[in-house]
């Protein structure tokens, strides 16, 4: 995927809080960032869908076309597409590290996985997206610098999701089920985003 480079309170300035996409949480600036960002807009419907859209993408790390992709797939699935589409993007190997808390932000576990230190069943996974499925056990190399690295990101005591069971002794974790709804901690309106591709793209 196109990686996003930018300055990433910005992103939070104008779609709000993300608790994935950066471990800072002081804001010089509270509104809206360029030089109208202080005036008052009032938002059309496009607008609204369009922020909820923006949201998922920067906080999971996706392209335009990646989510696409996940949304085509989540519309074949039996039940609500907005829920099927989130519970995909929750169980890729990057979140599931992020979740874990053995990273602070999402890009950080995104490299964590780039750089072949998470394994999936005894096995090497080097691609982010990977969908885990349960009873698979995610573990972290057995390197040194690594292991510490994960362990002082484990002070900051992020709480585990209930799909997921921990073992912080030896880092590693089992994934027990699909995640639910009340897992997924972006503040998140998921039919607007399905509303937004459906209203513009995938009416063929």
């Amino acid at each position: 995927m196109s990686k996003y480079c930018g300055p990433r309170f910005r992103i939070i300035r104008r779609l709000g809080k993300l608790i994935a996409f950066s471990k800072k949480e002081q804001l010089k600036h509270t509104t809206r960032p360029g030089q109208h960002g202080a005036n008052r807009v009032k938002l059309t419907q496009f607008a609204y869908r369009l922020i909820e859209k923006q949201k998922l993408r920067f906080y999971y790390g996706l392209s335009e076309k990646q989510l696409i992709r996940y949304v085509k797939s989540a519309r074949k699935i039996k039940g609500s597409t907005g829920i099927v589409l989130l519970q995909n993007l929750e169980i890729r190997l990057d979140n599931v590290v992020y979740r874990l808390g053995w990273r602070q932000t999402l890009p950080a576990s995104r490299q964590l996985v780039n750089h072949g230190h998470i394994l999936v069943n005894k096995k090497c996974v080097k691609i982010p997206s990977f969908s885990c499925r349960p009873n698979q056990i995610i573990t972290v190399q057995n390197v040194r610098n690594i292991r510490e690295l994960v362990k002082k990101s484990l002070r900051s005591n992020i709480e585990s999701p209930s799909y997921l069971s921990v073992n912080e002794d030896n880092l590693s974790a089992v994934v027990k089920q699909w995640a639910g709804r009340h897992d997924i901690c972006i503040n998140l309106k998921e039919l607007l985003v399905i509303e937004y591709y459906s209203n513009r793209i995938l009416l063929n």
